[in-house]
């Protein structure tokens, strides 16, 4: 799990790398449970994450569990910044956004993501 959940620095700052990319539903269950373990370690606000969905399968159980990460991550989280979220379905990325009521910013590419959570 280390090589996917993990700190990497961008600019100067640390971002947690959040790499569900190609993984499996079951996989998924596994990354977002130590995904919010991870981030309930850290202080209030403090964190900037960058998650990569590329390939990653969601279906209705991994979007459960991915509204109930959001939710329990929302203290700890100051921004959040996707990728490869196209081929999650419409619905349940707004269902994200409205369950969790966080900004969830989408990118085309992970440079973008990062100049973005790293900007003032």
């Amino acid at each position: 799990m280390d090589d996917r959940i993990r700190f990497i620095e961008h600019q100067g700052k640390q971002i947690l790398l959040l790499d569900y990319s190609h993984a499996t539903a079951p996989e998924m269950q596994l990354l977002l449970e130590y995904v919010r373990m991870t981030v309930a370690q850290h202080a209030r606000e403090s964190l900037l994450t960058f998650a990569d969905f590329t390939g990653a399968t969601v279906d209705h159980a991994v979007a459960a569990k991915i509204k109930e990460v959001l939710t329990l991550d929302r203290p700890f989280v100051k921004k959040t910044a996707w990728i490869g979220s196209e081929s999650i379905p419409h619905a349940f990325m707004e269902n994200f956004h409205s369950f969790s009521q966080r900004e969830i910013a989408t990118f085309k590419t992970r440079e973008e993501a990062m100049d973005w959570l790293v900007g003032e």
